[in-house]
């Protein structure tokens, strides 16, 4: 299982903001501003950072400039630019920019644990999304580091409790298609510590070659708490997004209408005082967070950009 990042840090972050964040804002920033940030971040020591999305332009129109953005940014060695792919076509783009020479170097494919939202998200059963992803894996071959995403791993808005067993054969389909990296999604803010530290430790039993990776979603002011849980259960790679930013399209309303992700600011700044290093620019990862604030014109969602960081930790390491 991979424990560190390319900057040496035991955690690795991904920095969701310019495509799980900004699928859920209404107003559609340029592509310079996009390239803008995700160069931002690129300097930042982020290991992996969630570039874009192959969505339809015609239901997500926010990233109908997905090749623009992979062909405008500065690249920096060693880190992974991820583009979700929801299905066949996504992939097919997906090749032909990296034929092109500026595709994304990591992908992600989604399932979803529960039959309902597997409909209501992706507009497929289970079943013929799991026909898709064969397919899709099948023409990402090993072009790309793919990840799979297990969408309301820990309990589905629209049927309430998932089956750990079925989230579990989700992950043993996902590793048996040869896909290493698999994400456990609390998409609408349901887990707690205790079901945090049992799923992942269930999933590195039947998986234990695999790398896990927690998202967790602060719909009800409990994704620190699990993202602390999930380190405890061993996970080492985590999703999160500047200023709690996104979660779901924003023409799609559910779980309360709020699924917003972890906020990457408080995330580092609880990680930094644990005495975990996340190899990430504290003082730019600041400036970064204002930049958001600037470019989505409101205040978001951080404790540290309001407080700054903990003074008892020193702010200058990295």
């Amino acid at each position: 299982m991979e424990r560190q990042s390319a900057t040496g840090s035991p955690v690795v972050i991904c920095e969701c903001f310019c495509r799980d964040g900004l699928q859920h804002e209404p107003t559609i920033l340029d592509t310079a501003t996009k390239v803008r940030l995700v160069d931002r971040l690129s300097a930042l020591g982020f290991g992996r950072i969630e570039a874009t999305s192959y969505s339809n332009p015609a239901v997500i129109a926010q990233f109908a400039d997905a090749s623009d953005v992979l062909r405008g940014i500065q690249r920096k060695s060693g880190v992974y630019y991820k583009a979700t792919c929801a299905n066949l076509r996504a992939v097919q783009r997906a090749v032909a920019d990296l034929d092109k020479g500026y595709g994304a170097n990591e992908i992600s494919m989604l399932v979803s644990a529960s039959e309902s939202h597997s409909q209501k998200n992706l507009k497929r059963s289970r079943a013929q999304q799991w026909d898709n992803i064969r397919a899709m894996v099948a023409l990402a071959a090993d072009r790309f580091r793919i990840i799979g995403t297990i969408s309301v791993a820990f309990g589905c808005p629209f049927e309430g409790r998932v089956a750990v067993e079925q989230v579990l054969d989700d992950v043993r389909r996902f590793r048996a298609l040869g896909v290493r990296h698999i994400t456990l999604g609390d998409t609408t803010g349901m887990a707690t510590p205790e079901t945090t530290k049992h799923l992942f430790g269930d999933m590195m039993r039947v998986a234990p070659d695999a790398t896990p990776i927690a998202h967790f979603h602060d719909s009800r002011g409990t994704a620190l708490l699990n993202y602390v849980a999930a380190y405890e259960a061993g996970v080492r790679y985590f999703d999160s997004a500047l200023g709690g930013v996104g979660g779901h399209p924003h023409q799609v309303k559910y779980g309360g209408g709020y699924t917003g992700n972890a906020c990457t600011e408080d995330l580092v700044g609880l990680f930094e005082s644990m005495g975990i290093a996340t190899g990430i620019d504290k003082d730019g990862l600041l400036e970064a967070s204002a930049l958001c604030e600037q470019v989505l014109g409101r205040p978001l969602n951080s404790h540290i950009a309001r407080t700054g960081w903990n003074p008892l930790v020193n702010t200058h390491d990295r």
